[in-house]
């Protein structure tokens, strides 16, 4: 029979490593309300592009990214750096002619990223889930597939 600290520390133990499992694995909420696990971009390139409205050279290479985004191997991820989220962020995005996808939140904190301090920034994440490289200024597509070797 188990006393009541040895149960006590037991459960302390499973609490840990649950908590631990949930690290790798983070969930970020999109504007709709849904959750992006992360683990689901596990083999493809990632990039998470940090802009705003009010950033000229960001409106200049959303149509670069939204046909990055369109390739099988690559996912383009948003991040308004003016922490607009849900609708608000839907509309804004439709606006800007957006097409990929848009985090609610900026998921840089959670691998321990510095947040940018110039626009438009664009985060490359390998298919292991690597950094690659921090880019700053409009990127193209043909930089991008430079880059990644595609």
């Amino acid at each position: 029979m188990m006393c009541n600290s040895s149960r006590a520390r037991g459960v302390g133990i499973i609490l840990v490593v649950l908590m631990l499992a949930g690290c790798q694995n983070p969930e970020f909420e999109k504007p709709d309300g849904t959750v992006l696990k992360w683990e689901s971009l596990r083999g493809h390139w990632v990039l998470v592009n940090y802009w705003a409205e009010w950033c000229k050279p960001c409106l200049e290479e959303i149509p670069e990214l939204n046909d990055l985004d369109r390739s099988s191997a690559i996912v383009v991820l948003g991040v308004n750096f003016d922490d607009i989220r849900g609708q608000e962020l839907i509309e804004l995005g439709d606006r800007m002619g957006i097409r990929y996808g848009m985090l609610n939140e900026d998921p840089g904190p959670e691998f321990g990223w510095k947040t940018p301090v110039a626009l438009p920034a664009t985060f490359v994440v390998n298919p292991d889930g690597d950094l690659v490289e921090a880019r700053f200024g409009p990127q193209t597509e043909e930089d991008i597939k430079e880059l990644i070797g595609r």
